[in-house]
């Protein structure tokens, strides 16, 4: 493979740009030109994109969400408290860590907070004494439902940075790449 196969070029308006690009925001760039200096036989296009993946995905956690912050929610207690909203049943803890992609671990410490706060409510299981089921109380239920427009008020300010076109596509590629993330991930790690 050439040192330029399979990565974009100068002047293309991709990462190969000059070194003003980074000084533009894109701090991937500047690492993306820091390894092709040190390996120019390897190709970098995987850390360009994933690299800019984990950058997004860092900078979104470290700004916060200002209305969860003022609810004295953090993202994955509204998470676990969006999950009994919108599926409108109860679930086992289990359950929640499938559908907010936590351990069974941070389940069990966050739902023994939002219990103490009088969010959600336990009970356990007629026939297995193991199980645990779990529902939103109606002050829960009203939490959920007052914050979230605002939510999603604060995370359409925060992708107003990208007209509704990119924000369409970048949707829509990330959509396929998580399809197919989640179906191969599985056949990776063996």
């Amino acid at each position: 493979m050439t040192p330029t196969q399979g990565r974009p070029t100068e002047g293309d308006g991709s990462t190969g740009g000059d070194a003003s690009e980074a000084s533009r925001g894109d701090t991937v760039a500047a690492v993306v030109r820091q390894w092709r200096t040190v390996h120019p036989e390897l190709d970098t296009g995987p850390m360009e994109i994933i690299g800019r993946v984990n950058r997004c995905a860092a900078l979104l956690q470290q700004a916060e969400d200002a209305p969860l912050r003022r609810a004295g929610l953090s993202r994955p207690e509204f998470d676990l408290l969006g999950a009994l909203r919108r599926t409108g049943h109860e679930l086992t803890p289990s359950d929640l860590a499938r559908e907010t992609f936590s351990s069974g671990a941070a389940v069990t410490k966050r739902l023994k907070q939002l219990t103490e706060r009088g969010l959600v409510e336990r009970r356990g299981d007629t026939r297995d004494r193991r199980v645990a089921h779990v529902r939103l109380t109606d002050a829960g239920r009203d939490l959920v439902d007052a914050i979230l427009p605002e939510q999603l008020a604060y995370e359409t300010a925060v992708l107003e940075v990208l007209d509704p076109p990119s924000q369409g596509e970048l949707s829509a590629l990330l959509a396929e790449l998580l399809s197919r993330l989640e179906g191969r991930m599985g056949a990776l790690r063996a």
